[in-house]
């Protein structure tokens, strides 16, 4: 039975479906998607169309927004919204530490994993969508991963779109992630050094922080084990447009002096462990370079094994000259599988997943070649996350896809651009800008 309910200027109604764990086999084992429908107020009674949100991760759950912040509300003045937590996220059949055992030991637990890409979700959606629509087709706005997932979508089942809007999110099509993080180091290190032009404090912050935790065994209040490659890794916030300013507030007053010398703060540790804990999104960590596997060649660790060919992200040279420190970000490494006290039980089972030769392809050229669905993507100038170069090589073999490629926004434009950049694709997608 549905629960509806209302915020300010929107009446919310909680769903649930079941579907396949394995789309191949749809009289076998279900699981449960959940889904939040958001409506304007003033327009609840009203036949519109539907638009369903596929978030970014991945590993992320649908955001839950208070009221009609951000590019919901523009949304909302002409469609019914399905903001979907993807399988395994949110309270869709969450997949974590305390779940996955129940599959039974790492290689189960991977056998199951291997359905949480872009193309079971699609499945999931156009299993869902005659519930939702009676049929019709509904558009589909893809942030980050869901603008993959939205790629995965004109490729699997486009029949099912009315109109494709992508933010941040066009993928390669053909690229192993080894190629995919060989694109990425060079624009983490040109971010970090922007973040050090913006505040040239920071380099000597940030020496001494890892410098610290290179001779002291810090244990943060969750457990985790902040190393200086832990620590470099806080660099991930660099790629949202509030990223630089986050970290240097973080940075500005890491240590308090204590009877026994300088030590990292509790309020440093604190903000420390919310960026680094993927306690509330384990999935991220899971398959985050599974979402790039397309053939019988294993990711095998792709992001630390890729890392050795840039020395300037190598801390322990940087400290020893007089180099600044590099940080790292949009990228999973083995350590964290230690370090965290979310991931630890789940690092046999990480391994495992890293060294699978049997994936399967997730996008269609030919198809895309033909697409006829009315689509448009915003491409940020050199997003962090998601390289410029691979988006539109990609954006030029979709049929009929226009691109909106702007320096104004970061990574997470969608939210800090809200209204405009929702306004902006919808404008191209309609071939009315």
């Amino acid at each position: 039975m549905s629960l509806s309910y209302r915020q300010p200027g929107v009446v919310l109604t909680d769903r649930r479906f079941t579907v396949p764990l394995d789309h191949a086999n749809p009289s076998g084992e279900t699981i449960e998607l959940y889904a939040r429908e958001a409506v304007a107020s003033d327009k609840a009674h009203q036949d519109l169309p539907w638009l369903v949100y596929l978030q970014g991760g991945p590993g992320f759950g649908a955001n839950r927004f208070i009221g009609r912040p951000a590019w919901l509300g523009r949304a909302l003045k002409e469609y019914r919204v399905l903001l979907l937590d993807q399988r395994g996220t949110g309270a869709s059949t969450p997949a974590n530490r305390q779940t996955l055992p129940l599959r039974g030991g790492p290689a189960e637990q991977v056998d199951y994993l291997t359905h949480f890409r872009a193309d079971s979700i699609v499945r999931d959606c156009e299993t869902i969508r005659p519930q939702v629509t009676g049929g019709a087709p509904w558009a589909v706005l893809g942030q980050s991963f869901g603008g993959f997932c939205t790629v995965a979508y004109l490729s699997l089942a486009p029949e099912g779109l009315s109109t494709a809007l992508i933010t941040g999110g066009l993928p390669s099509l053909d690229a192993h992630a080894d190629d995919v993080y060989r694109a990425a180091y060079p624009r983490i290190e040109r971010k970090v050094a922007a973040h050090y032009a913006r505040y040239p404090q920071d380099v000597e912050r940030a020496r001494r922080i890892a410098d610290h935790l290179l001779t002291h065994d810090v244990v943060l209040p969750n457990g985790y084990r902040l190393t200086t490659e832990a620590f470099q890794s806080l660099g991930i916030v660099l790629g949202g447009g509030e990223g630089s300013h986050r970290l240097h507030f973080l940075l500005e007053d890491a240590f308090v002096r204590t009877p026994g010398g300088h030590e990292l703060s509790d309020a440093f540790q604190e903000q420390a462990q919310s960026l680094l804990s993927y306690a509330g999104h384990p999935l991220y960590a899971l398959v985050h370079e599974a979402i790039y596997g397309q053939d019988t060649r294993p990711t095998n660790w792709s992001a630390e094994r890729v890392r050795a060919e840039f020395p300037r992200f190598d801390a322990a040279k940087a400290l020893a000259g007089d180099e600044p420190l590099m940080f790292t970000g949009e990228s999973i490494h083995p350590w964290m599988f230690d370090c965290d006290p979310a991931l630890r039980p789940l690092r046999e089972t990480a391994d495992l997943l890293a060294a699978r030769t049997d994936w399967t392809p997730l996008y269609d050229p030919a198809r895309l070649a033909a697409n006829e669905v009315p689509a448009a993507a915003a491409v940020y100038h050199d997003d962090m996350y998601v390289d410029t170069g691979h988006a539109l090589s990609t954006a030029r073999t979709i049929r009929g896809l226009r691109t909106w490629v702007t320096d104004e926004f970061e990574h997470d434009g969608v939210r800090a651009g809200g209204p405009r950049v929702l306004d902006r694709l919808l404008a191209l997608a309609r071939d009315e800008a």
